[in-house]
């Protein structure tokens, strides 16, 4: 399976395991049109990954026994200054000193 078609799927059943609506495993597996290895296969590395995710009877689906946030990719966010002095070497403030 390519990386980014398994990020995918661990993200799917991220969500699903949120709203507790992952069904059985052979549920999981009809609706991911996935082979009930492969979602034992997934989930294991979602364990491994540090999720702390149970098969739960009550619910009739896995759940996390404890709040995570599951995030994978890359995401744009702004740098402070001194951020960017250290990725630059200060060189925007030496154009900034320049313009004034």
């Amino acid at each position: 399976m390519k990386l980014l078609q398994q990020i995918n799927l661990i993200e799917r059943i991220d969500q699903l395991i949120r709203m507790r609506a992952t069904g059985n495993p052979k549920e999981l597996a009809e609706r991911l049109e996935l082979s009930q290895a492969t979602v034992f296969r997934l989930i294991d590395v979602i364990k491994e990954l540090g999720a702390p995710v149970e098969y739960n009877l009550s619910y009739q689906s896995y759940v996390y026994v404890e709040d995570v946030n599951f995030q994978c990719g890359f995401f744009l966010t702004d740098l402070n200054q001194d951020e960017v002095r250290e990725i630059n070497g200060g060189f925007k403030n030496l154009v900034q000193l320049t313009i004034f």
